[in-house]
């Protein structure tokens, strides 16, 4: 790395620096961008200057088909490749902020996580999420972990309560032997014998302890009742009645811990932080805003209990694998020259549960170290909903001046939490938000599936920055998807999102007109674009092979000279992709899958968004949000083990997939035949190209047919599914002249 950003004009150490590649580099990714770009112009030009007569009838209106498609696809290319052109890389240095600022100086930090459904994100895994943060190496008295339950499920609070006990052991264990990770659950399971470093009969007797929490949680899971003692500990208990549902349920809002009580302490007599449960109130006939109005909920709770000015926000699957974020983040906040107006860091979203060769493609390395980085060099990283610190006065809507100053040192409430139940009861209720700015101007944003996107535009476009922050250890670890199913649905949800924001007042290059860098803006709809690759990559997937079938020609021959450009750039790019891949940490074979992946994303995820979003558009549906399930079958976990795919129920999505492989496999078998026996209009030369390209999508493809021919178990691609996508193949195969 070259280019390090360097202070001027302060005696204090930077508390970060930005790294950017060598000139060297630079120059080289750009000569090589340039020569990639005159071949897209040579195959733009090669398809306007040979396009066959009218009378060709199919090849004439395939031809205009593939020329859009390669048309649509090189535009697309030069759009991701301005987010490629300037990458930043950031670096941290806490050591400079202790001795800069004593550990009575910093600011507190209100910490959120959303749960939304216990029967899909179980409690253990929730309160896991909720230990971890709540051991952070930061002073205790000022952190204070706040926990949305939208189900206001009775069972999650008591949960919560049974870790709050286990916390008085758990924070002073990982105090004293500095444990990585500080998820209890992650921590256990990954140690199989105490570390040389702990004290053996300590460190079993805490996982015995750990076990039994639990054992008692899981317990209360399964019968569904709430053991009479803790009814008597918590006022909140009271809260529920027979009549208490996910969908129809008061506010609750119960303080387990209070930090500024001095009761309030471990076993060895620290300060624990403050804890708090909540549930908003929730009435069938009232918008309740999903996430959204779940964060919104916990800034208005948290501001009159703590009021930290930072707030850092995580999902319920995500827990803290590094106890340090929060100083790290605090060197972007509190750096006097470079960090006044950055509004919030974002951390990168890694799994725990991914194995190696992952057969979905689910490690992000690629997208983690150098698309992200790319996207912060033009002025703003994305807020992704989770992993995020943020600056309260700028999520609440503040707009940056260069006169504006942070007050860190600033004093929250010294009053006693259990004071202010009611008054936070009062904010969080269904009605609370009327006739307000909350989800417009305040907050989080109301209206899209991805709130969290638009809600970081929203801050950019107020004049503050953002910044990206990737560790050598990861920040934050959760759960990836591994069934197809849950992946392509949760791919769908946030293409649908990113649409919705493209073709709305709120797309970048009309809210950030003038606001923003056109860089930044470009970076935005790279994602805001991905449901419009849909169409021309299933066209492609789809009509050369047909072609194929019949004879047609739609590339040139292999010994003219026009083939030059298509195999240039085609080869070009994909091993330029492969090799980001490996120097990014993946395998060849990871890179393979991914491929994969990103094709069954566009023929499936972009497809049904872009035609939901033209629904919703004409008025035909309605908004809605998907869970995804982090709790996965037993078996269908050791078929992902074995790279086996997972589908096993009837889809829409299956359905398109086993078609264009089926399609595919028929045309390459049926198409080769022909040339081989000299029955095709063409020559092997002529058709070459288009043999190729059906080859590669019958190889990528091989799960697919795994799932149709050759496994027995219930992962296996449905017979429905089979039997629909042979009607859709048959016709073209029966009588293959006609398109």
């Amino acid at each position: 790395m070259a280019g390090i950003s360097v202070r001027g004009g302060s005696n204090h150490p930077p508390l970060f620096v930005m790294e950017k590649p060598t000139r060297m580099a630079t120059y080289a990714y750009r000569l090589f961008a340039s020569t990639v770009l005159a071949g897209v112009l040579l195959v733009w030009l090669y398809r306007a200057t040979h396009v066959p007569p009218r009378s060709s009838g199919a090849r004439w209106w395939a031809w205009l088909g593939l020329s859009a498609a390669e048309l649509w696809f090189g535009f697309y290319w030069v759009l991701t490749l301005s987010v490629r052109w300037s990458p930043v890389y950031r670096r941290a240095f806490p050591d400079h902020l202790s001795r800069r600022y004593k550990e009575e100086q910093l600011p507190g930090v209100d910490i959120f996580v959303c749960t939304a459904d216990p029967t899909v994100e179980p409690p253990m895994l929730v309160i896991s999420t909720v230990l971890s943060v709540m051991a952070y190496d930061y002073p205790q008295e000022k952190l204070n972990i706040y926990l949305s339950d939208d189900a206001g499920s009775i069972i999650t609070l008591y949960a919560l309560y049974e870790a709050s006990e286990f916390a008085k052991h758990w924070l002073p264990f990982c105090k004293k032997y500095q444990v990585e990770p500080r998820s209890p659950a992650a921590y256990f399971g990954k140690e199989a014998t105490p570390p040389d470093a702990c004290d053996r009969k300590e460190w079993f007797s805490l996982k015995e302890m750990h076990k039994d929490l639990a054992d008692r949680v899981n317990s209360v899971v399964n019968s569904g009742k709430i053991p009479d003692v803790s009814k008597y500990k918590l006022r909140g208990f009271s809260k529920w009645s027979e009549n208490t549902s996910f969908r129809d349920h008061p506010s609750i809002v119960q303080i387990l811990i209070d930090g500024n009580k001095r009761k309030a302490t471990d076993v060895d007599g620290n300060v624990l932080p403050t804890l708090v449960y909540m549930a908003r109130e929730k009435r069938p006939q009232e918008h309740h805003h999903f996430k959204a109005g779940s964060l919104n909920a916990l800034i208005r709770v948290s501001s009159v209990i703590s009021n930290s000015p930072v707030i850092m926000n995580v999902d319920c699957d995500m827990y803290s694998n590094n106890s340090g974020s929060i100083r790290d983040a605090l060197c972007f906040f509190q750096d006097e020259e470079q960090g006044q107006d950055i509004a919030f860091v974002q951390y990168p979203q890694n799994f725990e549960n991914v194995v190696h060769n992952d057969i979905y493609g689910n490690p992000i390395n690629t997208v983690n170290e150098l698309d992200h980085p790319c996207l912060d060099g033009w002025g703003g990283m994305c807020y992704y909903g989770t992993g995020c610190f943020h600056r309260r006065e700028a999520l609440c809507g503040r707009i940056y001046s260069r006169d504006y100053k942070e007050d860190w040192t600033r004093v929250v409430r010294k009053t006693d939490v259990s004071d202010l139940d009611g008054m936070a009861e009062s904010l969080v209720t269904c009605t609370y938000e009327h006739n307000t700015l909350w989800g417009i101007e305040k907050g989080i944003r109301y209206g899209c599936p991805l709130e969290d996107v638009i809600t970081g535009l929203q801050i950019q476009c107020r004049g503050w920055t953002s910044v990206y922050h990737n560790p050598p250890r990861k920040g934050f670890l959760g759960m990836a998807p591994t069934s197809l199913g849950q992946i392509l649905v949760q791919h769908k949800r946030w293409t649908e999102g990113f649409l919705q924001i493209s073709l709305s007042k709120y797309s970048p290059f009309l809210l950030g007109h003038r606001k923003m860098r056109l860089g930044l803006q470009m970076g935005y709809s790279v994602c805001g674009f991905w449901a419009l690759n849909s169409f021309p990559t299933l066209y492609y997937v789809t009509i050369p092979s047909l072609c194929f079938l019949n004879g047609i020609s739609l590339f040139p021959e292999i010994t003219s000279p026009w083939f030059v450009p298509f195999a240039y750039v085609v080869v070009a790019a994909y091993s330029c992709s492969l090799v980001e891949s490996l120097q990014c940490g993946d395998t060849a074979v990871e890179w393979w899958n991914a491929q994969r992946m990103w094709l069954f994303r566009r023929i499936t995820s972009y497809l049904l968004a872009a035609i939901d979003t033209i629904r919703r558009m004409l008025g035909i549906t309605g908004s809605g949000f998907t869970l995804t399930a982090k709790v996965t079958d037993s078996q269908a976990l050791e078929r992902y083990k074995k790279g086996m795919m997972e589908f096993g129920s009837f889809s829409a999505m299956f359905v398109i997939i086993a078609t264009v492989a089926l399609l595919n496999l028929a045309c390459m078998m049926l198409g080769v035949a022909k040339v081989l026996l000299h029955k095709g209009a063409m020559s092997l030369g002529a058709m070459f190209v288009q043999a190729i390209l059906c080859a590669l999508i019958v190889a990528i493809n091989f799960p697919v047919y795994e799932a149709l021919f050759l496994r027995n178990d219930s992962g296996r691609l449905p017979a429905s599914v089979s039997l629909v996508s042979l009607c859709i193949v048959l016709p073209f195969c029966i009588q293959p002249t006609n398109l």
